[in-house]
């Protein structure tokens, strides 16, 4: 089973934890061989990759465009970022230089079209372009299984 994530990068400290159990309970059923894709952006798509190597699946990181780490990752994420880099089994880099619009479309493509199913941590709103709600559209408009994650008291940050 590959599940990809897509979510908000500006969750609440408070929501992490909720936000964690939620993608448990969701995973906890998947059958051995879990493979979790995810970007792992800030928030949501770190929180899923933990959880997912957690649980014994595999990570696979999409990085956006080459300078992603240095024009994107904010300096206290650095840690986080790398580590989740050093425990994936796979990691692609997109064919972008640098990180904009394109670069995050492109690798909203592998989320969706690698992934059996995919995780929004989303609280319905629709945002910008190649955002949440878009990957999320274009996940269902493909007959992806979408499970949308917004728990009892989650808000953004």
């Amino acid at each position: 089973m590959r599940i990809s994530v897509t979510g908000h990068l500006n969750i609440s400290v408070e929501t992490i934890p909720l936000v964690r159990e939620a993608i448990a309970d969701l995973i906890a059923d998947t059958p051995p061989g879990l493979v979790g894709i995810s970007c792992i952006a800030r928030g949501a798509d770190t929180v899923f990759a933990e959880v997912v190597l957690d649980a014994g699946g595999q990570l696979e990181v999409v990085v956006p465009s080459r300078d992603y780490r240095e024009s994107k990752v904010d300096p206290d994420h650095l840690v986080q970022f790398d580590s989740l880099i050093e425990r994936a089994t796979t990691v692609r880099v997109m064919d972008f230089d640098s990180a904009g619009r394109e670069a995050y479309e492109a690798a909203n493509e592998v989320l969706v079209g690698e992934a059996d199913r995919l995780i929004a941590v989303w609280d319905g709103k629709v945002g910008e372009r190649a955002g949440t709600a878009t990957v999320v559209a274009l996940a269902r408009e493909r007959g992806i299984p979408v499970d949308v994650v917004w728990p009892n008291g989650a808000v953004r940050g």
